[in-house]
């Protein structure tokens, strides 16, 4: 938990110990209402200067106001002035952050070839949860996990950017050491 002061190069303290692969903020109180604002390492070859947005499908997008175009270190990440992350004092934001342990979790990014017999993604583990986002295009943030899809095919989703009820169709299979595409489903394998 933080709270904003407006300016740039803003740092914020993650007692995570690591590098963050993937943080979370939203907006808890003060002004308008606001976006979630998501950095992920694997988001282009500079991922702190592109921003996507847990709450909607746009595609990735080059801003230094939301990271102030700092990547994150073991004890800290930075915000600039944008409004999703720092807008002004007296406003509290909550933030999320993630870094990879071997065997637990894995952050990264793959290119899906368009086939029914879809691109395997290594994760050196068989995951209990799969969050899914197309970066380069307008798409669906896709939830697949364990607890509603027991067996393979795992073909029971949810869409973190909707209200929508749970989904249903084939897109992946857990395997023990990552998932593998099962779907030409664009939002998991264009």
């Amino acid at each position: 938990k933080y709270q904003g002061n407006g300016s740039n190069d803003q740092r914020v303290g993650h007692g995570l110990g690591a590098v963050p692969n993937w943080i979370l903020v939203k907006k808890r109180a003060g002004g308008t209402a606001r976006d979630w604002a998501v950095y992920h390492s694997a988001n282009t070859s500079a991922p702190e200067t592109e921003i996507l947005y847990l709450n909607n499908t746009d595609a990735t997008a080059d801003s230094s106001v939301y990271w102030n175009d700092t990547a994150p270190t073991s004890s800290v990440f930075t915000v600039g002035t944008g409004n999703e992350v720092n807008e002004s004092s007296g406003n509290t934001y909550i933030a999320y952050c993630f870094a990879e342990k071997k065997g637990y979790s894995k952050f990264g990014s793959y290119t899906g070839n368009g086939n029914a017999d879809g691109t395997f993604v290594y994760t050196g583990f068989k995951p209990a949860m799969v969050i899914v986002k197309q970066s380069n295009t307008s798409r669906n943030w896709l939830i697949l996990d364990n607890k509603r899809n027991e067996f393979n095919d795992v073909d029971k989703f949810l869409k973190a950017n909707t209200n929508d009820a749970e989904g249903t169709t084939t897109l992946v299979d857990f395997v023990s050491n990552g998932f593998k595409c099962r779907t030409t489903d664009t939002g998991v394998n264009e």
